[in-house]
């Protein structure tokens, strides 16, 4: 019985739009990695804002979250709830960890002065403790760049979903809409503030009170921001909805720093707009999106498919274009960009091939193993 209700867990269909989507951004994260090492600060990076991809991510995940389990649940137990997470989530956290523990010596800068200095049994620590996903506390600071996760940075915002999902299963599953509501206006609030305060919502990735604020205010609006989008929204036929979707996405996260450094304010407040409204309109348009081709299929379904996997696998290349780019001072945009396209090409190939020889073999043999 336990096992007919499992298989019954798993049929539920995917959004293959919005998976196409996830992969979009995704990409655009391995652009704005690769840009900002060029840059002097946040107010001259060439894909000035692909951070706010990870607050895509966010939403995105909070609307398929309601989409997937909101109705399961009296079939599906909290223990279970996170046996499934973990199946999905952990292979590639564990493969990114590692991927970064590997070339960690080997990416030799004197931007990571730190890096030959520390003896393997501290960065064997640090990487065990990575595998669990909790932060790193600055002690163990290896790299020198404050990281919650310093053998792989992106690990901070699987944390924070981490944090999102427990909240989700043990206590906000049970709202009704009114309060997923009241919720969600005092999340998008609070991110407001911090964004044209700030001037923008870059940050949460250093285990102190302040970034970990940034962190929580970062993902409590857009995730449940999708829930509720989840419960509420009626999706309708829209066709093209991939291409302007994506188009919508690309024009959101390349937009260059408004207001310059005498109007921070302004910056933050095209980014509350984009968090608060553009993205939940883009979730929506591509849940009501209609596929009309298999070439359109065979592409949302391989973007969606590398989009995690190349999420995790990217930093680690990333490492190493860093510390070239370091080593090579005054270096132009148009003198790294060959260099840039490898890597980010290396990391999509690297990406599949972890799909195909290493995640989706894992998560198969986990729930065998987790049923």
């Amino acid at each position: 019985m336990k096992t007919d209700q499992t298989n019954a867990l798993v049929t539920k269909p995917h959004y293959p739009i919005l998976d196409g989507l996830r992969g979009v951004a995704a990409i655009i994260v391995v652009t704005f990695h690769l840009t900002e090492t060029l840059g002097t600060g946040h107010l001259d990076i060439l894909v000035n804002h692909g951070y706010l991809a990870v607050d895509f991510f966010f939403l995105l995940s909070g609307f398929v979250m309601g989409y997937a389990y909101d109705d399961r649940w009296p079939k599906m137990t909290i223990g279970n709830f996170f046996k499934r997470r973990i199946q999905r989530l952990q292979p590639m956290v564990v493969l990114g960890l590692t991927l970064g523990a590997i070339g960690f010596y080997y990416t030799d800068s004197t931007i990571w002065p730190l890096i030959h200095t520390i003896p393997i049994w501290k960065m064997l620590l640090v990487m065990l403790i990575g595998y669990t996903i909790l932060p790193v506390p600055l002690s163990l600071d290896i790299r020198g760049w404050q990281e919650m996760h310093p053998l792989n940075s992106v690990g901070w915002s699987l944390f924070f979903e981490y944090i999102a999902n427990i909240l989700y299963a043990v206590w906000v599953r049970k709202f009704s809409k009114v309060a997923l509501g009241i919720l969600v206006v005092i999340a998008g609030i609070a991110l407001a503030q911090l964004a044209i305060t700030n001037g923008d919502v870059s940050g949460g990735w250093t285990l102190n009170v302040e970034q970990v604020r940034i962190g929580l205010t970062r993902t409590m609006y857009p995730f449940f921001a999708g829930l509720l989008l989840s419960r509420m929204a009626k999706p309708t036929k829209i066709k093209n909805a991939f291409l302007w979707c994506s188009l919508l996405i690309a024009v959101v996260l390349y937009m260059p720093r408004i207001g310059g450094a005498e109007h921070l304010w302004m910056n933050g407040l095209y980014e509350s707009v984009c968090i608060i409204i553009v993205f939940p309109l883009i979730v929506y348009l591509g849940a009501s999106g209609i596929i009309k081709t298999q070439a359109e299929q065979r592409l949302c379904k391989f973007l969606g498919d590398i989009s995690y996997p190349l999420y995790l696998v990217h930093y680690p290349l990333v490492y190493f274009y860093v510390a070239w780019i370091s080593n090579h001072k005054g270096l132009t945009i148009f003198e790294a960009w060959p260099y840039a396209l490898l890597i980010l090409i290396g990391a999509i190939v690297l990406a599949y091939l972890t799909l195909k020889w290493y995640d989706e073999p894992v998560r198969k043999w986990l729930r065998k193993r987790l049923a």
